[in-house]
Parts: structure tokens; sequence; C-alpha cells
């Protein structure tokens, strides 16, 4: 059952204090929009069988709903509440390449919030504004590289570099505790290698539909590689544009990738709300009910873990149901707050 909203009415303590704007912060009218040419739609059919690869289903159905777009669309924002500021643009580099990030100023804890598979920071443009007025957070969101404003980065894709990137990013902007972090899908691999690295930063967790070490046992891994064998091979022979080369990355080398995820632990110090959704990522009874039982083992393993099931929703919970979404947010900032 989704947590109920409502004003948080806590206090304001010392350690709660709203971040000060920093000098040289570039105001922005929000991320850029994921662009959905016509090679990149075409490309959605194998994001939909890689879906339970890098929770690219995200990719396949935010397109699906918000309708095809024109190459020189408009860029997007998260439209600021009355008495909420507006999202401003801080480029961050790491190892060579720049990242954007997006900063709502509030108080503490921070809410980082990393979109899944082939989306952009503007994937939460409905949900910031909303979290913003209701807990008063200092609101995060990033466009992982390869996506929006950020560098693409040639090679492999790799969780564990992307949680270099977040953890770079977090880091000058001086946001190094007291962190609620939000991922969708794919992001749960980079939150999962995040926390393991950094976990004093992280307060709490909410994991949308993640891709969680459970789901890829050996088994799974291998009968996912089988199938999308023949669509990657097709996909390599297309024109290649922005998007079909990040697919292709977080496709290159997935069963060792996800064989070596599978065998990492999420941090029992580190408290989580895990989001399930009804309909989850998958067609097939069988692939669901692995996703399903793979949620459940996670929840399972801490007592400082729990499992809410978004009804009547699609893997793009925070499209098909954001009051889930934003319901836990506010549980879990309530609760280390």
């Amino acid at each position: 059952m989704p947590w109920a909203r409502g004003r948080l009415s806590r206090p304001h303590l010392a350690s709660q204090a709203r971040r000060q704007p920093v000098p040289g912060r570039i105001p922005v009218t929000g991320p850029t929009p994921a662009r959905r040419s016509r090679a990149r739609r075409a490309s959605l059919a194998l994001a939909a069988l890689l879906l339970a690869t890098s929770g690219l289903s995200a990719c396949s159905a935010a397109a699906a709903k918000a309708g095809p777009a024109p190459a020189t669309a408009p860029r997007t924002t998260a439209v600021a509440a009355p008495g909420v500021a507006s999202p401003t643009l801080h480029m961050v580099t790491n190892q060579g390449h720049k990242l954007a990030f997006y900063v709502t100023p509030g108080r503490l804890p921070a809410i980082v919030l990393d979109a899944g598979g082939g989306l952009d920071a503007s994937y939460w443009n409905k949900i910031v504004p909303v979290l913003a007025e209701d807990t008063g957070s200092e609101i995060i969101t990033y466009d992982r590289s390869g996506e929006g404003r950020s560098s693409d980065v040639p090679g492999p894709w790799q969780a564990q570099n992307a949680a270099s990137d977040l953890a770079a990013g977090l880091s000058q902007l001086g946001v190094t505790h007291d962190v609620v972090l939000i991922s969708h899908s794919l992001a749960g691999e980079v939150a999962t290698y995040f926390v393991n690295e950094h976990p004093h930063w992280i307060a709490g967790a909410v994991l949308v539909d993640a891709s969680l070490p459970e789901f890829y046992t050996p088994a799974e891994t291998a009968r996912i590689v089988a199938q999308n064998q023949q669509q990657i091979a097709a996909l390599k022979q297309q024109p290649q544009t922005r998007a079909t080369r990040q697919l292709l990355a977080e496709a290159d080398n997935y069963g060792p990738v996800h064989l070596a995820y599978h065998a990492t632990v999420w941090p029992r110090s580190v408290p989580a709300i895990a989001i399930v959704s009804s309909q989850t990522p998958f067609p097939t009874a069988l692939d669901a009910g692995l996703w399903r039982a793979a949620q459940q083992e996670f929840v399972d393993a801490a007592p400082n873990r729990r499992l809410i099931t978004a009804e009547h929703s699609s893997h793009d919970i925070p499209i098909d149901r954001p009051d889930v979404v934003i319901g836990a947010v506010q549980q879990m900032v309530d609760e280390v707050r």
C-alpha cells in the first residue's frame, strides 16, 4: 500500500539547515529531455528485451508515453512550486568528462534521484517540485555519462564507473552525508556499488523497481545473454546514434558484469525501501516471478528494509504511480531526519 502523502512538520535543526547557494552556479530552466530520435525509437525494441539486463525498459516505456518528439524539442524543467526555488545547473568533472547536476536548494537530508537506463534527469521533472515543497529537502538530479548534458564516455558501460561519477558530483557539491538516494531500474546497480564505497554518505535509499544483485543468478544471466545475441548483432548493423551507442555500451560484456554484480551485497547498515511494480519489467510469468522473488529476497536480508508493491503500474513507477514514489521518499526522509 502506498505511503500516505503529507507535509513534514519537523523543526529545522542545525544539521538540517538549508544549503546556501554557492557562487558560480548557473541557473537553468532544467535538465535536457532525452532525445527521442527515429533511430533511438527503433533501438527500443532491443531495450525491451534488455529490460532485465539493465532496466532499459524505462527507456521504452517513457518514450512511448511521452510520444515522438522533434529533434529540436525545447528544453523542459521541473516547474517549481510556489516558494520553491528552481533547479540550478552545476557542471562537474570526473576523470576528464563532464557531468550535469541539477540542484534545488533545501535542508538535509538531501534527496538524490537517479533515473533508469537511457533516461536523463528530466525523467524526474514532475516529482522534484512535489518533493521539494513537501519535504523542504535539497533535491539533486543528474545526467549520467552519455545522457542529457553529460559527456559521452567510450567503451563498455559499467555501474562502478557510474557510481564514481555520482560520488564525484556529490563531493564537488559538498553533499557527502545525510543523503537519501532514490534509484530507478538500472540505477539500482549504480546505487549498490555506490553505497558499498560510501556507506556513511547515505542515510537511506528508495529502490524503485531497481535492478538488484539477487536477480542475476548464473542461470538467469546466461538465459538473458542468449536471448539478446541476435538483437544486439542487428543493432550493431544500424547507423549509430548517441542512444544506440549508449545501449550497446550497456549490453557489452553483460554476462561477466552481471555475474560479478550478483556477488555484491547491499550494506546492512543502510536502510532501504524497495518498490516493485505490479506488472514488473517482464511480459513472461517466469521472469516476472524471478524479479519479484529477487526484490523479496533483498528485503528479507535485513530488518531495516521493507517492500512496497506499486499496484496498477508498469516498470515506469515514477510515471504511472508518482504518489507511491513520493510517499516512500517522504517516509524515508521522516525516519532519518
